[in-house]
């Protein structure tokens, strides 16, 4: 009896799973058959014959490589820049010994966190019409690195709380200064959280469509969601090559996932348990 009560909420985490691959799975089978009529007939069989073609066509063809690469390195670039500043703002705020300044610092940046990202889209605009800079990847780095500050800095600094204030101690004895206690001591032991809040970041990045859409109109500058839409348009009869490209968009996520997931973990329930 006591082993069906423990094999109940693994079928029920089983059943969960599979609701949740099921759209992903009919994707994946799809973008290898060869027409609509194969999907029709058989959605959510596995194909007679895998047809590959769909993914040369839809990477070269139909310009997804250009949109990939694109969401590709503005996703990974704007993280970067986010978690640098985000953690240098956290180390003064937490390991600095301004305690009045760092608590009114890090009440506006959780004031920040209360402003509805959509209401900033005019202001944001304007801003970018000023520095003559729309229509250039620029025009969605610097929104996105502004936006992910507020969250990044919240994160990180509960985690750089919970180190120890003897690390510290011991290398400013040592000889080291601020830069060199930041670069060389309080950020290695913050990778966990960093890996953490990257991939929020550069999921938030890789998925943004509003300010994609209206900061670039020029083809070969769009990213990966806004391209995906007018993939959509142009090719909404052929759902094969259009599965092919959903693939192409879910694939760094995967990736992403699959290699981190333990720094992942580690950054999730970091801080949770003090020694």
């Amino acid at each position: 009896m006591r082993a069906i009560k423990k094999l109940i909420p693994h079928i029920f985490l089983m059943a969960y799973l599979l609701v949740i691959l099921y759209p992903f799975l009919f994707v994946l089978f799809s973008s290898v058959k060869v027409d609509n009529q194969s999907i029709a007939t058989n959605p959510f069989g596995l194909p007679s014959t895998l047809v590959f073609d769909n993914y040369v066509y839809a990477w070269v063809s139909a310009k997804i490589s250009t949109y990939f690469w694109n969401s590709l390195y503005i996703g990974v670039l704007s993280a970067c820049l986010s978690i640098l500043f985000a953690a240098m703002l956290a180390f003064a705020v937490t390991r600095m010994r301004y305690n009045r300044i760092s608590a009114i610092i890090f009440q506006c940046i959780l004031i920040g966190m209360l402003i509805p990202n959509n209401s900033l889209m005019l202001p944001i605009y304007g801003i970018m019409r000023q520095l003559d800079i729309l229509n250039t990847h620029m025009a969605l780095i610097l929104p996105y690195v502004a936006n992910a500050i507020p969250f990044t800095v919240i994160i990180l600094a509960a985690f750089m709380r919970s180190l120890p204030g003897e690390i510290e101690e011991a290398a400013v004895i040592d000889g080291l200064r601020s830069g060199g206690l930041f670069a060389r001591i309080i950020l290695p032991l913050t990778v966990p959280a960093i890996v953490t809040v990257f991939i929020i970041n550069f999921l938030g990045n890789w998925n943004e469509f509003l300010l994609a859409n209206y900061f670039l109109s020029n083809d070969e500058l769009r990213t990966l969601p806004v391209g995906m839409v007018g993939f959509r348009d142009a090719y909404n009869m052929n759902y094969a090559q259009m599965s092919a490209g959903i693939v192409f968009s879910v694939l760094p996520v995967l990736i992403i996932y699959a290699v981190l997931q333990e720094k992942i973990i580690e950054g999730v329930t970091a801080g949770s348990v003090k020694g």
